[in-house]
C-alpha cells in the first residue's frame, strides 16, 4: 500500500530508506539530496552538528572522493510513526570501502574497510528533515592502523591544534528540529530500555537474566562479543569510565514484523565526567557526552543479538581537548 505523501514507487518505509540510500551513494544520485533531504535539515553526529542539505552534499562528495567504491548495505530498518504524522527510521548499515583517495583519513592507503553505521532519520512527505548519525570511527581508525585515541590526536592536529579544533557534539550545541517524538510503546522497546537502564545502574546481573547465553553482539571499534561474559565486559568498561554520568533514553522503538525476530532500537546518551578507569584509560575528570544507539533482536531464550554504536574517537577528542 502506498504511503501518503511519498512517491508511490516505495512500497513501505524501509523500502524508502533502503532505496534512497542506495540511490544517493552507490547510484551516484547526489543531486537527489536536494529532493530527499529538506533544505534546512539538521544532522547531528558525535563529531558535530550541521544544518542544510548543501553541507550534506559536500560531505557526501568528499567521502566518495576518498572512498569511491563505498557500499552501504542495509541490515535493518527499525521504525515508528505514520506517513501522515511523520516516521522515524533507525537504519543499521554495514559499509565497505577502499581508502583510494586523500582526505580526512590521511593519504590514500589502499586499505579495505568494513564498519557499521546507525542513522536515525525523520521523514515526512517524501523528505528527511531531522537526523542523528553514528559511524563506527573507532573501527575505521583501527583498520587504518591507529587506536581511537591516536586518530583523535591526529584529527586535532589536522584541524589546527587545541585552539582551533572544533569540539565534538554536546547538547549545548543542539538545535530543536521538527521531530519531537520519542518512539512507540511496543513491549520489545520497553524491554530493551529496561535492560539498558539496569546496566547503567550497575545491575550487571541483568546480562545473565535478559540475554540468551549464546547471544552475539557487535560493539564500537568493530568488536564482536559472544555470550554473557563479553557483553558484561563491554558495558562494564563503558560505565566504569563514567560511573556517575547521567544516562538518558531519547528515543525508543519496538517492532514485530513478518519473517523477523521481535526487535528494538534505543537512542541514548551518557553525560558526565571521565572519573573512572575503564574504556578510556586513566581518569582525567573531563566532561564527556556519549551519543549512542543500540539495536536488539529477541528470541525464545532472551536477547539474542545486540548492536551498539558510539564514536570512540569523538569521546577521546573531548578528553584530549580538555587536557590541552
Amino acid at each position: 500500500m502506498a504511503m501518503a505523501g511519498f512517491d508511490p514507487r516505495w512500497r513501505d518505509f524501509p523500502d524508502y530508506i533502503l532505496g534512497i540510500t542506495k540511490e544517493i551513494w552507490e547510484d551516484r544520485g547526489l543531486h537527489t539530496l536536494h529532493h530527499y533531504y529538506s533544505p534546512d535539515i539538521i544532522v547531528r553526529s558525535p563529531s558535530g552538528i550541521s544544518t542544510g542539505n548543501e553541507g550534506v552534499i559536500s560531505a557526501t562528495m568528499a567521502t566518495l572522493a576518498e572512498f569511491p567504491d563505498r557500499t552501504l548495505l542495509g541490515e535493518d530498518v527499525i521504525w515508528s510513526g505514520s506517513p501522515e504524522q511523520g516516521m522515524l527510521s533507525s537504519h543499521r548499515i554495514t559499509s565497505t570501502a577502499t581508502h583510494l583517495g586523500d582526505g580526512v583519513y590521511g593519504k590514500a592507503s589502499g586499505t579495505k574497510l568494513r564498519y557499521r553505521i546507525i542513522a536515525d532519520c525523520h521523514a515526512i512527505n517524501n523528505q528527511i528533515n531531522d537526523e542523528w548519525l553514528i559511524r563506527d570511527q573507532g573501527a575505521i581508525a583501527k583498520q587504518l592502523g591507529f587506536s581511537a585515541e591516536e586518530y583523535a590526536r591526529q584529527l586535532i592536529e589536522r584541524e589546527g591544534g587545541i585552539e582551533k579544533s572544533p569540539f565534538p557534539f554536546t547538547p549545548a550545541q543542539d538545535i530543536e528540529g521538527p521531530y519531537l517524538g520519542i518512539g512507540n510503546d511496543n513491549e520489545w522497546g520497553s524491554r530493551f530500555e529496561d535492560t539498558l537502564r539496569k546496566l547503567m545502574n550497575a545491575e550487571f546481573s541483568t546480562v545473565a537474566n535478559d540475554y540468551d547465553r549464546a547471544c552475539m553482539a557487535e560493539y564500537p571499534g568493530g568488536t564482536s562479543a559472544l555470550s554473557h561474559h563479553q557483553v558484561d565486559q563491554f558495558w562494564m568498561q563503558l560505565r566504569a569510565a563514567f560511573p556517575n554520568a547521567k544516562f538518558t533514553v531519547h528515543h525508543r522503538i519496538g517492532r514485530e514484523d513478518p519473517m523477523m525476530a521481535p526487535r528494538a532500537a534505543i537512542r541514548w546518551s551518557l553525560q558526565g565526567k571521565h572519573e573512572g578507569y575503564g574504556a578510556f584509560g586513566k581518569p582525567t575528570g573531563a566532561d564527556v557526552y556519549v551519543m549512542g544507539i543500540s539495536h536488539a533482536e529477541f528470541g525464545p531464550w532472551g536477547l539474542r543479538r545486540e548492536f551498539t554504536l558510539y564514536d570512540q574517537t569523538a569521546v577521546w577528542k573531548q578528553i584530549l581537548l580538555q587536557q590541552g
